[in-house]
């Protein structure tokens, strides 16, 4: 019997979009925020961007699904490209608490369009482009982390904090348990980088993480000035 051609290729098309469907399911949200000062406090150095010097506050770094295996999605939909026409009303908000630190400096635009690309299209069965950058800045507002942090005496002031005084701080002021990534500065001194949060796929709800990122961190962590 002559092979089928035709239905080989349906098939093989029928498997393609269902494994793509599949990729672009996920079961929760990270939320993270970096510290500036960590950033730019590293042999690589850093950038400010054309708007200026940021505000000594955490940034966004993004808003990346997550699989409960601790493995992830990326680069979901190839088709679906960054246009910053549809975040025109939110680039002001952007600038300020989603600022691109790395050289050379630039507007924001390639920083954000790689976080759309490679994250924000693997959670477009939730929320399209516009709201995916919406959702990260609600969630900056509902998450004042140095404010937290400066709650429990812990300052950006480049002294050292336990990383147990430091994860409880965020636990006491948020409800649930980050998760902590740090970073080396040139001297070696562990550095309080990044602050994970996770969040479900609706992107509303802080929940506790199925999973936490390894973490780079020490028993004491620098908290660096910015």
């Amino acid at each position: 019997m002559k092979p089928n051609f035709a239905l080989l290729s349906k098939l093989l098309i029928l498997q393609y979009l269902s494994a793509l469907c599949l990729s672009q399911d996920f079961d929760f949200f990270y939320f993270v925020q970096q510290w500036p000062g960590a950033y730019c406090d590293t042999k690589q150095s850093c950038c400010y961007p054309k708007t200026g010097k940021p505000v000594a506050d955490f940034g966004i770094h993004g808003l990346w699904p997550n699989y409960n295996d601790g493995s992830w999605p990326s680069n979901c939909d190839p088709d679906s490209v960054f246009d910053k026409s549809q975040i025109s009303e939110l680039i002001s908000s952007m600038n300020e608490k989603w600022p691109s630190l790395s050289c050379p400096s630039s507007n924001g635009f390639r920083f954000w369009s790689h976080e759309w690309e490679k994250h924000g299209t693997c959670a477009e069965s939730e929320l399209d482009q516009r709201e995916y950058f919406e959702t990260a800045l609600k969630l900056k507002e509902q998450i004042n982390l140095l404010q937290i942090l400066k709650d429990a005496g812990i300052e950006p002031d480049d002294e050292f904090y336990t990383l147990d005084n430091i994860s409880n701080a965020i636990k006491k002021g948020t409800g649930f348990t980050p998760g902590i990534d740090c970073n080396k500065d040139s001297a070696h001194n562990t550095q309080l980088y990044q602050v994970y949060f996770c969040v479900d796929t609706s992107g509303s709800n802080l929940i506790e993480c199925p999973i936490l990122p390894r973490s780079k961190c020490g028993s004491n962590i620098q908290f660096p000035k910015f």
